[in-house]
């Protein structure tokens, strides 16, 4: 099936360790579990997606080893189309290593530099892009998205603003999603409201705030403002539960829902994918979010 969602920006290969405390100085620590899985912002919302139900692509790039090899195997399974993924000699992937405080639900994340996607005019990644509804961007996707020169009708913009993008405006962005703590950083220390109400004049369609486990909050040009708390779920680790985040919201979108049901429907799958050690393995199915989906909340 042609990809509704095309998603643009990182991907990873995660080493990942639940301890019960994160070490002191030279200590060695023995952890509960270690695992190994795919990351990446927008990898991770791709893999939402298409498990949710909405046919998704990544556009991002790997080097030339055994971990690109590792990361295009484990979008392959999963159902992402990775045509527009490029496959770089002269990179190294993107990988990480991650420890997972189990006490506290923190952690702490050492990375790799990950290799930059581009589009090239005349390659499949163009070609995704041309024929998706939405385009959905990380901090690392977005140059690569800006200088795509598509069809004079182009689909539909998503921004995950949880990360820093240097020079951005969200003008002309159909769907902006940022952290409460990065819309404060961009618009200082102020109500939500205010926040929603200055992402909208700097040109954003739609702005969704999230918010943890406090849920998400929406707002749009034309005054709709909702609200969605967060659902609770026995928490194992938070490890991309924002990047779940931004693909089951676009699956809520694609599938036609109003804008709070697309709310609930997002904070219960980033909570339910919550359940796993890393970010994929626990990221629930449509049938799966819709049946923990409260009565109030319901869809």
């Amino acid at each position: 099936m042609a990809a509704r969602v095309v998603c643009v920006g990182a991907v990873t290969l995660d080493a990942i360790a639940l301890v019960d405390r994160f070490p002191h100085h030279d200590e060695r620590v023995v952890a509960q579990d270690v695992t190994y899985a795919g990351g990446g912002p927008a990898a991770t919302a791709a893999v939402a997606s298409t498990r949710l139900g909405v046919p998704a692509a990544l556009v991002g790039a790997v080097g030339a080893d055994a971990e690109g090899e590792q990361i295009l195997a484990a979008l392959r399974a999963e159902g992402v189309d990775v045509s527009g993924v490029q496959v770089r000699a002269e990179d190294r992937s993107g990988a990480s290593v991650v420890v997972v405080d189990g006490g506290r639900g923190s952690r702490a994340i050492c990375t790799r530099a990950v290799p930059h996607p581009a589009v090239p005019p005349d390659g499949p990644a163009a070609a995704l892009l041309a024929g998706a509804d939405w385009v959905h961007t990380d901090h690392l996707g977005w140059p690569a998205v800006q200088g795509w020169r598509g069809p004079r009708t182009r689909p539909r913009l998503s921004v995950d603003g949880g990360n820093p993008i240097p020079g951005f405006r969200p003008d002309g962005v159909d769907l902006y999603v940022p952290t409460v703590e990065a819309m404060t950083h961009r618009y200082g220390d102020a109500p939500l409201d205010d926040l929603l109400a200055a992402a909208l004049a700097d040109g954003a369609g739609t702005v969704v705030a999230t918010r943890g486990a406090a849920g998400s909050v929406a707002a749009t040009g034309d005054g709709v403002r909702v609200t969605a708390p967060g659902h609770d779920v026995e928490v194992r680790s938070t490890l991309g539960a924002g990047d779940v985040f931004h693909g089951a919201l676009l699956a809520a979108v694609v599938r036609g829902m109003p804008l709070q049901d697309c709310l609930h429907y997002a904070n219960a799958a980033a909570a339910l994918s919550c359940r796993g050690l890393d970010g994929r393995s626990a990221i629930p199915t449509h049938d799966e979010v819709l049946a923990a989906i409260t009565p109030h909340e319901e869809i």
